[in-house]
């Protein structure tokens, strides 16, 4: 057990009160959000059935759940989110990869690779449907593409700023390319990972809820278009509350992680 001096002990305590506050704030600002919503829509200032309120969303969600019509939804999203930054994230990785190992072919690709980046993929929504069939297929392929390129990019400039002198140094000892390769550049690269990881959540849920705007027939993205159909805009809120809960709890996962690996590397 490490034994640490009475300022160190201080500068350690004062950090974890630091984060009790930051995030007791954080709580407290939520809270009050909510309750002035739910004030002001009782009061009249703002019409309920334009803004809803959290007492309004907070029912929508019950009866979602009586009927088991969250469950259902909910799990259909986050499947079809799952695969998406699953699939993106290893064909990002590899081509990243491939790029990095073959210079010729990065050089020619780069450009295109920026110009797909900023193509909007919705328009691609009618094409995906053709390639590939409606559903579950096209969204996830939708979720694949809003995704693939930025992981590509991320990860390939994560590889290019390792330091070079580093990398000849591993030459000169005669490591082969696929050493320097998982014993100097991905491990040195792993703050880029983990970024990328970050990125891909948001980016992930906004590809699948896309595809859902265009072509579903269940999901959280379903529900909202729907909702917005019949001027129920508590189901929309309601699946849009839903939709932010799924993404925060990935995202911690993702952070999770994180503070795992940089606590091991910090031994």
């Amino acid at each position: 057990m490490k034994a640490y001096s009475p300022s160190h002990r201080k500068f350690l305590q004062k950090l974890r009160q630091n984060l009790f506050f930051t995030h007791f704030f954080r709580v407290l600002l939520l809270i009050l959000l909510f309750l002035i919503w739910e004030f002001v829509a009782n009061s009249g200032l703002v019409d309920p059935f334009i803004t809803s309120s959290p007492s309004r969303i907070f029912n929508a969600l019950i009866e979602l759940f009586s009927s088991g019509n969250l469950v259902f939804h909910a799990w259909v999203t986050l499947y079809e989110t799952l695969l998406a930054f699953i699939i993106s994230t290893l064909l990002g990785f590899v081509l990243a990869i491939v790029l990095y190992s073959i210079p010729p072919i990065r050089k020619v690709l780069e450009p295109y690779l920026v110009v797909l980046n900023s193509l909007p993929k919705v328009a691609l929504g009618p094409l995906i449907i053709v390639w590939v069939g409606a559903g579950t297929k096209a969204i996830i392929t939708m979720g694949i593409l809003i995704c693939i390129i930025v992981t590509t990019i991320s990860i390939l400039n994560g590889f290019l700023e390792v330091d070079e002198e580093k990398i000849l140094l591993f030459k000169t000892m005669g490591a082969s390319p696929i050493q320097i390769l998982f014993r100097l550049i991905l491990p040195s690269s792993l703050p880029s990972l983990i970024a990328v990881l970050k990125i891909n959540v948001g980016l992930a849920w906004v590809g699948v809820i896309m595809g859902e705007y265009l072509n579903s027939s269940a999901g959280l993205g379903y529900l909202i278009v729907y909702g917005g159909q019949i001027f129920k805009l508590d189901l929309v809120m309601a699946a849009i509350l839903v939709l932010c809960l799924l993404a925060s709890i990935m995202y911690f996962i993702i952070a999770g992680i994180e503070f795992i690996i940089n606590k091991k590397r910090n031994k």
